[in-house]
């Protein structure tokens, strides 16, 4: 969905993403961003996680929606830039039992928009660079960076919860444990040197 800027997030009328409804439209694949840029636009909606192999490769796959809310506009010092924010569910591995678990993952960021590596160097510390390429942004892979940047280094079940306990991880021990005792690998040597 287009709207025009009334004002928007970040600009002291409080909030719109985290008291939004519920968006039920896509964002566009690509956008032609100084357009957006020229008429401060609004643009919000939903990108699909299954659409995101990068992120896939980094978590495994994903079913649902990133919401996303983005702000075109010119900074104070004249460079165009993208605020926005996002919001996802997604399925994460617990480092403890490697089964996915729930979790919500939100990034707010500021883009700013350069044409080559030079010019992304001269940004401040404040905007993150994005790649505009023939007048063209790829929504797809903003978003996806994005979420990828936002992951939580370490997940973990409930102790409650998780199949693997704290005492089995310490242990070695595998969840469900097994009374058998590996045979050690002395015994090769053992058997070899004739001793019982």
């Amino acid at each position: 969905m287009v709207t025009r800027d009334d004002g928007g997030f970040d600009r002291g009328r409080g909030s719109a993403y985290h008291c939004a409804p519920m968006l039920t439209s896509r964002l566009p694949g690509r956008v032609e961003p100084y357009k957006l840029v020229a008429r401060a636009e609004h643009l919000e909606g939903l990108v699909a996680l299954a659409e995101m192999a990068r992120l896939a490769e980094e978590v495994g796959a994903q079913s649902g929606d990133a919401q996303v809310w983005l702000d075109f506009a010119i900074d104070p010092q004249g460079r165009r830039e993208i605020r926005g924010h996002l919001q996802a569910e997604l399925q994460l591995p617990c480092r403890r039992c490697l089964e996915p678990m729930a979790q919500q993952v939100e990034s707010d960021f500021r883009l700013g928009m350069v044409t080559s590596d030079e010019l992304a160097a001269e940004l401040p510390s404040t905007h993150e660079p994005v790649l505009v390429e023939n007048e063209q942004l790829n929504l797809l892979a903003v978003v996806e960076d994005e979420l990828i940047l936002s992951l939580p280094q370490v997940v973990y079940h409930d102790e409650a919860e998780c199949p693997v306990s704290r005492d089995q991880l310490n242990s070695g021990e595998a969840p469900g444990g097994s009374d058998d005792s590996p045979a050690s690998p002395f015994d090769v040597l053992r058997q070899i040197k004739g001793k019982p």
